[in-house]
């Protein structure tokens, strides 16, 4: 005779959870509207305060709220972005679970179909964007942090374009990875991960409509962009951040920019 577990009522604050979001996702509460009160909550579903403060704790880490302090504070919506799933993403990456060489074995499957798809969407307008991205990248005199934001420019404009939104939101989430782990390492110059002219032949690609030449350009980008981290990277564990640091500390003594 087969075993049955025994049923678990779930908790009460759950209930409330989903139930509260459920009403997010189903538009009942708007981006910036802020929810009843605690006490107009525990009336509602009569159920105690506490039940609901724990629900709202939870609609806060899972990114559907933002807690206010003061006169106005209270619990508002939020609007839902691709950040929680870059932040949960991140997260995964620092505990270990996300290596660089996985990173790039997604990259180099997703990039080069989205830089397809973006070929086939595009339009003057956003053909001009991204050329201004292009145009725009590794500014003089700029900080390691603004280097990598201008040269991430050209993929984020990609991701836009290709028309499929949750493509985008996992090449943001690579996007935020591949940054913070730049950002650790502290590559000095930066273009010796990421080289002056490297989105050229993707940018030219796109311009032109060619899209398999777009997603070959992609492909060959994302290759040079992991072999180069991935030396940088080995350097800086064989050193220690430490002792990485002094060095970049050096050579800006000798000149170089971060």
């Amino acid at each position: 005779m087969r075993n049955f577990k025994p049923v678990k009522q779930p908790r009460i604050s759950d209930v409330i959870f989903q139930q509260l979001k459920n009403a997010i996702l189903a538009n009942e509460f708007k981006a910036g509207d802020k929810l009843s009160s605690e006490r107009d909550l525990s009336e509602q579903f009569q159920v105690s305060r506490v039940a609901v403060r724990e629900a709202i704790r939870a609609l806060e880490n899972a990114g559907f709220v933002a807690i206010r302090q003061g006169l106005n504070g209270g619990a508002y919506v939020t609007d839902l972005t691709f950040e929680h799933l870059a932040n949960a993403c991140l997260d995964l990456f620092l505990s270990n679970k996300i290596s660089i060489h996985e990173l790039h074995h997604v990259r180099i499957l997703i990039e080069p179909e989205v830089a397809r798809l973006a070929t086939l969407h595009t339009n003057p307008e956003w053909n001009e964007r991204l050329l201004m991205a292009y145009k725009g990248e590794h500014p003089p005199g700029a900080s390691l942090s603004e280097d990598i934001a201008s040269a991430t420019r050209v993929h984020f404009i990609l991701a836009e374009i290709c028309g499929n939104r949750f493509l985008e939101a996992l090449v943001n989430s690579l996007l935020k990875l591949s940054r913070k782990i730049i950002e650790e390492i502290r590559p000095n110059p930066p273009s010796s991960i990421h080289p002056p002219g490297l989105h050229g032949p993707i940018v030219d690609a796109v311009l032109a409509g060619d899209a398999d030449a777009a997603a070959e350009a992609m492909k060959t980008h994302a290759k040079i962009f992991y072999d180069n981290l991935v030396r940088v990277e080995k350097d800086y564990r064989e050193h220690g951040s430490a002792s990485y640091r002094l060095k970049d500390e050096a050579r800006l003594q000798g000149g170089e920019r971060l």
